[in-house]
């Protein structure tokens, strides 16, 4: 009987263990998975895919690009050459630096011509992409920085001089004799000017993949960025339009007051001049600090929006460099003197018959009633004349 009882209870022991041991051992229910594998045993759900960041596809534009640059590019450069050319060769032939205006017109068509010449290299970049070496990058960014900011600079002296020739005529002849080698100082101190700043371009340009090929680009860095678009702010458009600003008016307002049957010829020049700056200037300078500040604060997200930037960006450069094609007109052919000289010179090279030569003189003299203006036909104010 004791046997039988202890047997009992001991199944009865082993029983309580065996169910405490399971008790102990058993995981605890969790309303999240254990591990990363048990995830997948989770209902899947849709992924929303908006907020992910795309590439945005240019090809549209760059399309537009190929075809849109290199056409104006070789229109402005065809006719920037020839224009100014004339005016070199005119100066040169006939040795005709006789006053600050003559000075000034002869390095702003050097300094267009040498800005022309970067465009042919432009021109070919954006069709097949940089293919002419880092040496010829360095060079051609130098160039066009040194041509573009001496080529403003210049213009901006040319409004001073008229400044001085027309609202103070008086201490202009005075110190005639000096005029023109004080003219030449200016326009060396404006080459080195150029120059100086140029530096920068030169050390910082490089050749960069993109698009599939090279490219001839500044180094995209901020620092870099804000200093080159800074310095083509400032000194190639708010100096020379705040001086040509204050130089004009002051001309304007002087001619207004002088008794003079040709004033009106001399003011519609003058205005001329100013809104040419303005309209092919103005445009191109507003779009870059537009740009420049969404560089830097990277503001455009849109696509569209950045796509539209840059057809912006090409489209008013293209119209600013237009410019070049317009100096020579603006400030050399339509001074009477100039005018005589550069047919006299297309005479001589065979451009021009005897027969044409007098017909273009005497319907010349007929326009002006055969009489000359003190304000707009002499040494002095050859910008000016009608």
């Amino acid at each position: 009987m004791t046997d039988s009882t202890g047997a009992v209870l001991h199944t009865i022991c082993m029983l309580i263990l065996v169910i405490q041991s399971g008790l102990c051992t058993e995981s605890p229910v969790s309303e999240w998975p254990s591990s990363t594998e048990d995830y997948d045993l989770l209902p899947s759900e849709p992924v929303d895919y908006s907020d992910f960041v795309s590439q945005c596809e240019k090809e549209d534009v760059r399309s537009f690009r190929q075809v849109f640059l290199p056409a104006v590019y070789t229109l402005v450069c065809v006719l920037g050459l020839v224009g100014n050319a004339l005016v070199v060769l005119t100066y040169l032939y006939f040795k005709r630096l006789r006053t600050m205006t003559d000075v000034y017109l002869l390095n702003l068509a050097l300094a267009d011509l040498l800005f022309l010449l970067t465009l042919p290299f432009w021109a070919v970049s954006v069709v097949l992409g940089w293919v002419f070496g880092p040496a010829l990058c360095k060079m051609v960014h130098g160039l066009y920085r040194l041509s573009f900011i001496s080529g403003m600079l210049l213009l901006m002296c040319i409004s001073v001089d008229r400044y001085f020739s027309i609202v103070r005529a008086a201490s202009a002849h005075r110190h005639r004799s000096k005029a023109v080698y004080c003219s030449k100082l200016v326009a060396m101190a404006v080459w080195a000017l150029s120059a100086l700043f140029a530096i920068p371009d030169i050390v910082y340009s490089e050749e960069q993949p993109g698009d599939g090929s090279m490219r001839c680009r500044l180094r995209q860095d901020n620092s870099t960025f804000i200093y080159t678009t800074g310095l083509q702010l400032s000194l190639g458009f708010a100096l020379p339009l705040i001086v040509m600003g204050f130089c004009y008016s002051v001309v304007i307002r002087t001619l207004l007051l002088a008794r003079n049957f040709e004033k009106n010829k001399a003011i519609k020049v003058v205005i001329a001049v100013v809104l040419v700056f303005l309209l092919f200037q103005l445009p191109y300078n507003s779009v870059l600090l537009l740009d420049t500040i969404t560089d830097v604060n990277a503001t455009v997200t849109d696509c569209q929006l950045s796509k539209r930037m840059v057809l912006a960006v090409d489209i008013t450069k293209s119209l600013a460099y237009t410019r070049c094609c317009l100096n020579p007109f603006l400030y050399a052919f339509i001074g009477v003197k100039f005018r005589r000289d550069l047919l006299r010179l297309l005479k001589e090279m065979g451009c021009l018959g005897s027969r044409s030569l007098l017909k273009l003189a005497v319907g010349r003299s007929t326009a002006n009633g055969g009489r000359s203006s003190m304000v707009t036909d002499t040494d002095s104010t050859t910008t000016f004349s009608p």
